[in-house]
């Protein structure tokens, strides 16, 4: 395949790249009027410390749009817009899209129809987006911008065409998936689901001191061991921070753990740890060093207690989860199409007993709690 982003991109008109207040205010209008717009985001997860968004794709039947927001200091006048029930916002895999959006820029959502959810609820056999184009329109997308570094500047016309294409094709699509919902007599289902999606909650973007504790291994050290690796996670940190990059590429959570286990003195005692290459050694071995004598001399941290769940809760999650799999095994979906996993730890925990209770579940809605209220009540009977 050629460098372009794809085998249809050079056949759509260009799309319209926003990147000045004047645009953003000509963006806003053209948006104002349509029932139906369909939205995408590109962040620098992979690049770049703190992640944010890089760009937003928005597409109209006649139009598609590029905003740069790196290039805007006020995105405020999109607000309208993603909160307005009564504007239909297509995405596909909306739950990344709107937590960035949410985090960078405290947007709220109403109305959305997500893509992926849909070919999710009737069991379609692909999910990612360049597949079901592939698969529905005869449309390839290359691959290789999947990931990008959307944060560069400037953007390369192939970049762009790649861009357009996320969310070019999300009207047809929607169309081809609302048909075979309502077929399907799954439209309140999939309603439901776009529902929930609306309500999650990002989280803070930047460091956490106490994240040292989800490095797989931290909970089995020995108490002064990890107080070195909270030391060395604190270190790695800061170097990310310093270089704009992703704490992963400065060095690995294996590597840390390694030297914490190892607490080297001298800076030939890191020959041998995974991953520190000579180049390694000569860039970070002093500062590691210093992160293991303080760690050495600090007061053990206190992990935090693990989620507890009494031995009621788990027997009757895991009547729930044997349940939920026979359904989505009938039905051909995945497990969590019938009921997310965090309705689940719900249910379990409060047991309820009656319709009434039921209502109180939060992640069940009410499309849920009359399909599958029954039958939910009586594996929950079973105590």
């Amino acid at each position: 395949m050629p460098d372009g982003s794809s085998t249809h991109a050079h056949s759509l008109p260009p799309p319209v790249f926003v990147a000045d207040a004047r645009g953003l205010a000509a963006l806003v209008r053209a948006l104002a009027g349509e029932p139906v717009v369909a939205v995408d985001t590109e962040s620098n997860s992979l690049f770049a410390y703190r992640e944010r968004v890089c760009l937003i794709q928005f597409s109209t039947p006649a139009r598609d749009y590029i905003l740069d927001p790196l290039a805007l200091p006020d995105l405020g006048r999109l607000a309208p817009l993603f909160a307005n029930p009564q504007q239909q916002k297509v995405f596909h895999a909306a739950e990344y899209d709107l937590l960035c959006l949410k985090r960078d820029y405290d947007f709220e959502f109403a109305e959305i129809f997500d893509t992926m959810i849909a070919a999710r609820t009737l069991g379609w056999p692909q999910m990612g987006l360049a597949a079901i184009l592939e698969a529905r329109f005869g449309v390839k997308m290359n691959k290789k911008y999947q990931r990008a570094n959307w944060g560069q500047r400037p953007l390369t016309p192939a970049q762009l065409d790649y861009a357009r294409l996320d969310t070019h094709y999300l009207f047809a699509l929607r169309d081809v998936l609302q048909s075979e919902l309502a077929a399907a007599g799954r439209v309140e289902e999939a309603r439901e689901e776009f529902a929930r999606l609306t309500r999650v909650k990002p989280e803070p973007n930047g460091s956490d001191r106490h994240g040292f504790w989800r490095i797989n291994g931290a909970r089995d050290l020995p108490s002064q061991q990890a107080a070195v690796l909270r030391e060395l996670y604190l270190y790695r940190e800061r170097q990310a921070e310093r270089a704009d990059r992703p704490p992963f590429k400065i060095m690995s959570d294996q590597t840390l753990l390694e030297i914490a286990q190892r607490c080297p003195a001298q800076t030939n005692e890191l020959q041998g740890v995974m991953g520190m290459t000579p180049a390694q050694i000569h860039r970070h071995g002093a500062g590691l060093l210093g992160a293991v004598q303080r760690g050495l001399s600090a007061p053990p941290p206190h992990p935090p207690p693990p989620a507890f769940e009494p031995d009621v809760v788990r027997e009757r999650y895991e009547r729930l989860r044997q349940w939920r799999k026979q359904k989505a095994q009938t039905r051909g979906v995945e497990s969590d199409i019938i009921i997310p996993r965090e309705a689940m730890w719900q249910l379990a925990r409060r047991a309820p007993r009656t319709s009434d209770e039921l209502a109180g579940i939060e992640e069940l809605g009410p499309w849920r709690r009359q399909t599958y209220g029954d039958e939910i009540l009586k594996v929950l009977g079973a105590d």
